[in-house]
């Protein structure tokens, strides 16, 4: 079912290193009184506390740790009861009800109802956060009474309950709202409480139990240190001292010690990696309008070559966007395109391109300086050269801005509606040239009217059309990897990077 399943939003940024609260045996550091810790290694910091600014993916522990959504992400894929207890829509799937908890007070004694919850709903909507366009639909948020809040759309929105279980969902105290220290102490519902004092903002985060949480199923620990380690090196020296008990891994490259440190690696695969070919109008770029050339470019890359070059074979092959837990995907389309030189180079001359083409991508070393060596090799033996430019810290303004018609790209497989709201609509931020096609409008027009049935059977359809029209040059769904010493567990999310801070437990 296209409601049952969540989104990502992946962040990686490059942040100061300091540990503290170090990990000790028997399922987390002592913290004193037998008081148990958990020590995190996360790869970035939240920019603010402040629901109305926060992201998700890399950061949602810190946001977690301290506020409560108004629904549940599970390790199962399903959405499930939190904060509100209850939702349904009415029959055209406009109008959202949602049942909203009568007992769950903030840390700063302030009560939840439905009023509160939709002041931090409407505070998402105006707010900074970089998904507040994900409530661009919303028309307006009422509360009727204590426990009941309606949200009116201009339209069905197919993954709007995916939203409430991210940081659109968050709801904090509202008492908060106009204080000048909401981006550094923030006044949430949730299991533990920001202690400021022991807190290094951007570098490490320590939180303590909330002894009056309504929910003491889900803490299992005493207290919680978020540690923001600032490249692979450090997260690897901290697994190996023993200075954590969980680490998100920033890439690959050293499973094999991590595993060799008594460490388990937790796997999914969220994102995928290849070529995104923006310019499908061919408005700078006119051979990209022609699916010849689009087909060639899938026809160029040897996908198992590159998976083992650039990811040591940790991940899977494919030539569709969208994830195996999505509606949409169909494991034929992993392997719709073959490594295949000779169909490309006869595609290319079949459209005009027997002399072959230059395509201007952009480059950036956080994307590895490897990657685009082979990527340039690989279409030069097809004919097809590549000039990079790096723009530095201008990466994605300049490929959104839009000032290239292709790029290599790291980017999340979102469930069927959002994916299609992020890299396909006219509208999505990832169609920077806001390419259309009627097939392709006519059946985000069935998903987001129809029924859950019609929406799995159109959501296939737009995958397959996808690929048939190389929209995309996907390489492969790499593996994101989340470490756990020997006293701690975890399961992990199918569609975030960092698991919830509730599916963490110690041993024995």
């Amino acid at each position: 079912m296209m409601f049952r399943w969540k989104a990502t939003a992946a962040a990686v940024a490059v942040s100061a290193l300091a540990l503290t609260g170090c990990a000790g045996p028997g399922g987390g550091g002592t913290g004193g009184s037998g008081s148990t810790t958990l020590t995190l290694g996360a790869i970035t910091s939240p920019t603010t506390f402040d629901p109305a600014g926060s992201e998700w993916g890399n950061r949602a522990p810190f946001y977690q740790a301290v506020f409560d959504t108004l629904l549940l992400a599970t390790p199962e894929g399903t959405i499930e009861p939190f904060l509100a207890t209850d939702w349904s829509y009415n029959d055209d799937n406009t109008v959202l009800t949602l049942t909203i908890r009568d007992d769950v007070t903030f840390s700063d004694d302030t009560e939840l109802n439905a009023d509160v919850v939709a002041q931090n709903l409407l505070r998402f909507k105006d707010g900074t956060s970089p998904d507040a366009g994900y409530f661009d639909g919303v028309q307006s948020v009422e509360a009727p009474d204590a426990t009941t809040v309606v949200i009116t759309l201009g339209a069905p929105d197919p993954a709007f309950l995916n939203y409430l279980t991210r940081d659109p969902g968050l709801v904090a105290s509202p008492a908060s709202f106009d204080s000048p220290d909401i981006a550094t102490d923030p006044i949430g519902s949730g299991p533990y409480i920001l202690d400021t004092a022991a807190t290094v903002t951007g570098t490490s985060y320590s939180y303590t139990k909330n002894p009056d949480y309504w929910n003491p199923d889900v803490q299992h620990y005493d207290n919680l240190v978020i540690n923001v380690l600032a490249d692979a090196t450090a997260s690897l020296n901290a697994i190996k001292a023993g200075e954590a008990n969980g680490v998100k891994l920033a890439n690959n490259d050293n499973l094999g010690e991590v595993e060799g440190a008594g460490w388990t690696v937790n796997a999914n695969e969220l994102d995928f990696q290849g070529l995104l070919l923006l310019d499908r109008s061919g408005t700078v770029e006119p051979a990209l309008a022609d699916v010849r050339v689009r087909q060639a470019l899938n026809y160029a890359f040897d996908r198992e070559g590159l998976l083992q070059a650039l990811q040591a074979g940790n991940g899977t092959v494919t030539t569709q966007v969208f994830p195996e837990t999505s509606e949409a995907f169909d494991p034929e389309l992993d392997d719709y395109y073959t490594y295949d030189p000779e169909k490309a180079k006869e595609l290319l001359a079949e459209a005009g391109y027997a002399d072959g083409l230059v395509l201007q991508q952009p480059s950036s070393a956080l994307l590895g300086a490897n990657t685009y060596t082979l990527i340039e090799q690989q279409l030069n033996d097809v004919g097809i050269q590549v000039e990079y430019t790096d723009p530095g810290n201008n990466f994605i303004a300049d490929l959104l801005a839009p000032k290239f018609p292709t790029s290599f790209m790291a980017l999340e497989q979102n469930p069927d509606w959002q994916l299609i709201q992020f890299m396909i609509a006219p509208g999505a931020v990832f169609n920077p040239y806001k390419a259309e096609d009627p097939v392709i409008d006519q059946l985000m027009t069935d998903i987001q009217f129809g029924d859950e049935a019609t929406q799995a059977e159109k959501a296939k359809e737009l995958n397959r059309y996808l690929v048939e029209q190389a929209w995309f040059a996907p390489f492969y769904r790499v593996q994101g990897s989340f470490a756990t010493d020997a006293n701690t567990t975890v399961e992990v999310l199918p569609t975030n990077a960092f698991p919830a801070i509730y599916d963490f437990q110690p041993k024995g």
